[in-house]
């Protein structure tokens, strides 16, 4: 559980953030450059103090103005995560993962040696040295590194930002497990919603230092009044799904959801797994009736909950299918189909965006 609430002022830049985390799971903070990101987990960390506010990590308390608690860093049991590995280059893989190790109290140690080689799949790299590795190789010796120190919240400053697109396919599954394997709450920076997607379990929203929104991703990213924070060119509606089925022959898989079942192209990956789509307004249309022989996979039976009219060109329809969806349509359909609040409707999904990852 994570209980944050911070202020400090920094010149002319104020951070003014407030967020909770109930579970142990993946927070992210999202924003653009200059939003106050790293500023907040290096308070968290210890390495910057707040002018006041309070830290509460896993109930208990790192810092609190109010009742003059501000642990130093070394009795935060933080692990941080930097851009860049920041390996020692005269030790091996295996010195590096423990040398942080060895300053817990065997007592105090969740996390051992073993698993985190095994969970990061760096058996064939322990006798190496730093400078035989890959950039990919090396965030995950950092990784294992701040894992073995059996901290209680893991900090990622960007841990991706310094490596090519290969590479970070390397590395994300790896993240994606960590939560889940150690229960440990993460705290993610970046800038890259197609990390967050893949990774998190909640977002919060950063702009000028002030916490914009906070919340589940689903929640968050099916908002309207954040695209323009998001950056995303469309609006759209992001659900989490569960890999129900595969069919071999059709080359589609099957994926539950709050509303039912999805189906999308053939996914490489096993039954039971969590997986996040996004569906873009502009590729959801509205029907009064079922249409019959079409192509379209996915005709879901819905509610019309609101109409927002933009600019005059388009028109924004949020539906209720067991979850939000949104759909944007011409002024011109909203008149032919006559659209009002609580109308019973089908979604005619035309396509559905995958995440390229898997929430394990």
């Amino acid at each position: 559980m994570l209980d944050v609430s911070l202020r400090r002022k920094q010149g002319n830049f104020t951070v003014d953030a407030i967020f909770r985390s109930e579970a142990a799971g993946v927070t992210a903070l999202f924003g653009q450059s200059g939003a106050g990101k790293t500023s907040i987990i290096n308070m968290v960390a210890g390495l910057a103090r707040p002018d006041e506010g309070h830290i509460i990590v896993g109930g208990r308390c790192l810092y609190d103005s109010k009742n003059s608690v501000d642990l130093p860093p070394e009795k935060r049991r933080v692990g941080y995560i930097f851009q860049e590995g920041r390996l020692f280059p005269h030790l091996s893989v295996r010195s590096n993962l423990t040398y942080g190790m060895r300053l817990i109290p065997r007592a105090e140690r969740y996390v051992e040696f073993d698993q985190v080689v095994e969970l990061l799949g760096m058996e064939h790299l322990v006798d190496r040295r730093p400078a035989k590795l890959s950039g990919g190789e090396k965030q995950r010796v950092a990784i294992g590194r701040a894992l073995l120190t059996s901290p209680s919240v893991l900090l990622m400053d960007e841990p991706l930002a310094s490596l090519d697109f290969a590479r970070k396919a390397e590395v994300l599954p790896f993240i994606a497990r960590l939560a889940g394997r150690f229960s440990i709450p993460i705290l993610y920076v970046s800038h890259s919603l197609e990390e967050i997607l893949n990774l998190a379990d909640s977002m919060v929203v950063l702009e000028g230092g002030r916490t914009v929104a906070s919340g589940a991703i689903e929640e968050l990213m099916s908002r309207r009044d954040l695209q323009a924070l998001t950056g995303y060119t469309d609006c759209g509606a992001v659900l989490s799904t569960v890999v129900e089925s595969h069919h071999e022959a059709a080359g589609l898989s099957d994926l539950r959801f709050q509303g039912g079942i999805l189906k999308v192209p053939r996914l490489e990956v096993l039954i039971g797994s969590r997986v996040r789509v996004r569906i873009e307004a502009r590729s959801v249309a509205i029907a009064l009736v079922s249409p019959e022989q079409t192509s379209v996979q996915n005709i879901l039976p819905g509610t019309v909950e609101e109409i927002t009219t933009g600019n005059g060109t388009l028109v924004d329809v949020k539906l209720d299918i067991g979850c939000p969806l949104l759909a944007r349509i011409t002024p011109n359909g909203l008149a032919k189909l006559d659209l009002k609040p609580g109308m019973p409707v089908f979604a005619i999904i035309k396509s559905v965006a995958v995440s390229h990852g898997v929430l394990f």
